[in-house]
């Protein structure tokens, strides 16, 4: 079986400690409580935009292959898998027996109609520009599946990690049509019962799962609690089990609390794999001038806001690039902030005066925190910026298309570099992942390069030129890379804390 060698961040810890493995034996039953900072838009692997949603899909489907806490790529559906030679064709070999929670067959023909399905011009398909290389997918027998691809493409099996390789039922995709989100099937471990909108979902444990005795908890139920206070407080008080987002303010006092005798929840702490920064259209007034987007960006004190702001829980941004993923470059330094470097660049793009602009955010005190630091920067040098807050259906849907000024745009990371820049930067991006609307050839070279490369000491150079490239012509205006925290109730047993931030809890259990 080809695997790539396991990409090692910092082994994840309680603050204070290592998580110590429990010696009880599982418990069966009960129902896991989840808080969301916010309500998932869809229940559609294939459509999906939002970080949100992928916590929920963790539990409802099933992947080709997964990550493990090492990063390290393991088998789920497909057992074993080579590479050809040349780098053009995949073949993976899939576990027998597995169904579909509506007792239907996953075998080599469901994966063609999968990837058939993001494939489909006609379908309104968010995976389209992942899988863009592959040039067919063909069924040997009915376990054995092989992708050929037009040319090698190095980020495939991590791509197949994530939402490209959720298998989805292709009798319910095909019965339900656009209206699939609304009954979803996975193979996952729990399967869909209901989604009210902006409350809850909830899901059940899915009795025929191909893995023998998991699930442990009969359902979980993913609660809407987009106020950081709220959700927090619902841990405390052991009304929820686990949050997906803690809010970075209040790491600090958080690890304080965690650390004494008695405490009812624990913070673990994992490297940055994610980065937060703000979208800037350039397609359209005032940000297609380059010389206010370098103004703008020239105001902005990313050290203060990574240990101000956020209390030392993050680390100032500089590229796609977090701290302790592979193409991070440790060398690379950013100017400092310098309002009169900003107010000199004004006065040359003939704006001595300033510029305003409205930045789209989504809900949340630390969201806004973030924001209101960026507006008294840029007010610094006479830039206004006006926050709207929208909801993230209101904002996906703005930026995707372009339509917004700037946003505040977060994203949850990737384990192979290539997808934390590549939709964002280049056109096959644009109308999806491209929320600058930007494209400069020069960068598309770099950057398909970088997908036939195998070697990440050649990579690492391509994306190197990539960050000159985008530090001249800013279409984002970076800020942070997040590190990665859980809260969980000391109740949750058997959760390993994966760095990609999602929640896996096929595995998890809850003590009486």
């Amino acid at each position: 079986m080809a695997r790539p060698a396991a990409l090692v961040l910092a082994a994840w810890l309680i603050v204070g400690g290592l998580v110590p493995l429990s010696a009880e034996s599982p418990t069966r039953g009960g129902t896991i409580q989840v808080a969301l900072d916010r309500d998932p838009p869809t229940m559609d692997p294939h459509r999906s935009g939002s970080a949100v949603d992928r916590v929920v899909y963790q539990n409802l489907y099933d992947k080709l292959v997964d990550i493990d806490d090492h990063l390290a790529i393991v088998p789920m559906l497909a057992a074993s898998w080579t590479i050809s030679p040349d780098g053009r064709t995949v073949t993976f070999k899939l576990r027998e027996g597995v169904k579909f929670q509506d007792g239907t067959p996953f075998d080599a023909d469901a994966v063609k109609a999968n990837f058939d399905r993001m494939r489909d011009p006609k379908f309104p398909s968010a995976r389209r520009s992942e899988i863009a290389p592959v040039a067919g997918v063909t069924p040997l027998d009915p376990t054995t599946v092989q992708i050929a691809l037009e040319r090698p493409y190095s980020p495939l099996l991590y791509v197949l990690t994530d939402r490209a390789g959720m298998m989805v039922s292709p009798a319910a995709a095909q019965k339900e049509g656009l209206d699939y989100a609304l009954h979803p099937v996975g193979t996952g471990p729990f399967a869909f019962v209901e989604k009210i909108p902006q409350d809850h979902i909830t899901l059940q444990r899915n009795p025929a799962y191909w893995e023998k005795g998991l699930p442990y908890a009969d359902r979980i139920v993913f609660r809407t609690i987009s106020d950081d206070s709220a959700r927090v407080a619902n841990v405390k008080s052991g009304d929820v089990d686990i949050i997906n987002i803690v809010p970075l303010p209040q790491v600090r006092q958080l690890a304080k609390e965690a650390a004494e005798a008695g405490a009812r929840f624990k913070l673990i702490e994992r490297g940055a794999i994610a980065w937060t920064a703000i979208s800037l259209n350039v397609t359209k007034p005032p940000f297609d001038n380059p010389l206010l987007r370098r103004a703008f960006n020239a105001t902005i004190d990313r050290e203060a806001i990574a240990n101000v702001v956020l209390q030392g829980a993050a680390y100032p941004a500089y590229s796609f690039f977090p701290n302790g993923t592979p193409a991070y470059d440790p060398a690379w330094k950013l100017p400092p902030p310098s309002a009169a470097r900003a107010r000199e660049t004004l006065k040359a793009a003939g704006r001595p005066a300033g510029f305003a602009f409205t930045l789209l955010n989504q809900p949340g005190q630390q969201r806004q925190a973030v924001a209101q630091a960026v507006q008294a920067m840029a007010a610094d040098a006479g830039i206004q910026m006006t926050i709207q807050i929208v909801d993230e259906g209101t904002i996906i849907d703005a930026i995707s298309h372009l339509r917004e000024e700037a946003a505040l745009t977060e994203w949850s990371g990737r384990p192979d570099p290539d997808f934390d820049v590549y939709p964002f930067t280049t056109e096959a991006g644009i109308g999806s992942f491209n929320y600058a609307g930007y494209n400069n050839p020069r960068l598309q070279t770099l950057l398909d390069a970088a997908r036939v490369l195998t070697d990440m000491s050649q990579r690492r150079r391509a994306y190197r030129d990539v960050t000159k490239i985008l530090a001249d012509d800013v279409p984002y205006v970076w800020l942070y890379f997040p590190k990665e925290y859980k809260l969980i109730s000391t109740r949750l047993h058997g959760f390993v804390q994966v760095p990609d931030g999602m929640i896996r809890l096929r595995t998890a259990w809850l003590s009486p």
